[in-house]
């Protein structure tokens, strides 16, 4: 019964910095879509502290968080590119 009380403390726990990450990533994209890179790029910045904060508490694990970080990454830089272009 300890080990369930436990388990569900955790489990609460470490749902907010999985949530958390998911929707700075989510609005991330969604304001690299709409070429809003002034802001999606402090927000990038916030995914990547929220996404370095669970892989140190090993929530996610550490190459998981590396490769969505480069992922966000990737897609700005191509974004920022792309404006410089035009």
């Amino acid at each position: 019964m300890k080990r369930a009380r436990q388990s569900e403390r955790r489990r609460v726990h470490n749902r907010y910095y999985r949530t958390t990450a998911r929707t700075y990533i989510k609005k991330a994209r969604a304001q690299i879509a709409a070429n809003d890179l002034e802001e999606a790029e402090i927000t990038v910045q916030g995914a990547a502290k929220i996404l370095d904060k669970a892989a140190q508490k090993g929530i996610i694990h550490r190459n998981n968080a590396a490769r969505r970080k480069s992922r966000l990454m990737k897609a700005l830089n191509k974004a920022k590119a792309d404006a410089a272009a035009a």
